[in-house]
């Protein structure tokens, strides 16, 4: 199966359901931007600014490991919570079904 769901948690706290494909390279952060989230993605996806700042509230554990560089990024953030992650860092993977996000970045303009 090429698509998985990506929950995402809106800031009144009611879920969206996204379906996505695996198979096109893909990441949250397009497919968030994609779909109109706030994700300014300023640095175009090269983990170097931290608009794309997402928490993971279920499926954490199912990520690849965070690199020493999305590290550095998130570390500079106020709001950086256990499961933050740099959606731009999250190519999408069958692995990711149904994992919920909040997206945390500034996409105020």
């Amino acid at each position: 199966m090429a698509d998985i769901k990506i929950n995402i948690q809106n800031p009144d706290n009611s879920i969206d359901t996204l379906e996505v494909p695996t198979d096109m390279g893909l990441s949250l952060m397009e497919i968030l931007k994609g779909n109109d989230y706030p994700v300014l993605a300023t640095c175009g996806g090269m983990a170097l600014c931290a608009t794309c700042h997402v928490e993971v509230i279920n499926g954490f554990e199912s990520l690849h490991e965070i690199t020493d560089d999305e590290y550095a990024m998130l570390d500079t953030l106020p709001n950086i919570t256990p499961t933050s992650r740099l959606s731009c860092q999250l190519k999408l993977i069958p692995e990711m079904d149904n994992i919920t996000v909040k997206v945390l970045g500034d996409g105020v303009v």
